[in-house]
């Protein structure tokens, strides 16, 4: 792997101790060395209940019927901070996403407001995740909050089906699970799903790592467990490194300064 620019060099033997240095068990990074995928939780290490307030006031997904959806673009500075990078529409090539609604577009939205990334649990989450996958200062991380509610049946991802996201590093939180019936996560060793390599229904508080250049991932469609009451599934997204050319071009041009990743 290359990246346009290098920013290592810190002398470690002075620094101190890390606090999130347990922020996951062991047995994560062992996993995603070993099989590229890792199940865990955070919510021992965070307020589910205060994040899962922040699906609310969810805009409408423009682009895709029945989802609802803010991101944000993040990059930690120098002294390891988070800071949010400002706007950048999402564009993920065809050959990650099949969608016709989504595919080879530039999609813009809402940011995640102030008082969600403002938060010390939130900073804390991304600044440990980025540990867990070794990101590197001014390298774009895109944070999403996204799903569904109502009532019948929704395909979660609108027509992808099994896919990559473009990316190298790639976790999806459960934030919310009311009354669904499916939702049921998958992932492949191939895009045709000749090879499944594990099934999981993830709870709020779950969260599912997997290297999404090794790794294809899919979700079962939603439906109402009790048919009297809609249903509600919301996640986030956070993911990193793209090896997807469109995004990078975009990235590239909304941050002049950013470290890509170069294949």
């Amino acid at each position: 792997m290359k990246l346009d620019t290098l920013k290592y060099g810190f002398d470690h033997t002075t620094m101190p101790v890390d606090p999130l240095a347990s922020y996951w068990t062991p047995e994560v990074q062992a996993d995603l060395d070993r099989q590229d995928w890792a199940l865990s939780e955070v919510r021992s290490r965070l307020d589910l209940a205060a994040w899962q307030g922040f699906t609310a006031d969810l805009p409408r997904d423009p682009y895709v019927n029945r989802r609802w959806k803010r991101m944000s673009w993040l990059a930690l500075d120098d002294a390891g901070s988070v800071q949010e990078l400002g706007h950048c529409p999402m564009a993920q090539g065809g050959a990650f996403n099949d969608a016709e609604s989504m595919a080879d577009r530039l999609r813009y939205y809402d940011s995640l407001t102030p008082t969600f990334l403002e938060r010390a649990d939130v900073k804390a989450f991304v600044r440990a995740w980025a540990r867990l996958w070794d990101i590197q200062p001014d390298e774009p991380i895109l944070m999403q909050i996204t799903g569904q509610r109502g009532e019948g049946h929704v395909d979660p991802l609108q027509g992808q089906g099994i896919h990559a996201d473009g990316c190298q590093a790639l976790s999806i939180l459960v934030l919310e699970r009311r009354n669904v019936l499916g939702g049921d996560s998958r992932l492949y060793a191939d895009k045709m799903g000749a090879r499944e390599l594990s099934v999981a229904t993830l709870a709020p508080g779950d969260i599912l790592h997997l290297r999404d250049d090794r790794v294809f991932h899919s979700v079962d469609p939603l439906s109402q467990l009790d048919p009297g009451q809609p249903f509600e599934r919301f996640i986030i997204i956070i993911n990193s490194r793209f090896v997807d050319d469109f995004q990078n071009r975009i990235l590239r041009r909304h941050f002049p300064q950013a470290v890509l990743y170069r294949g």
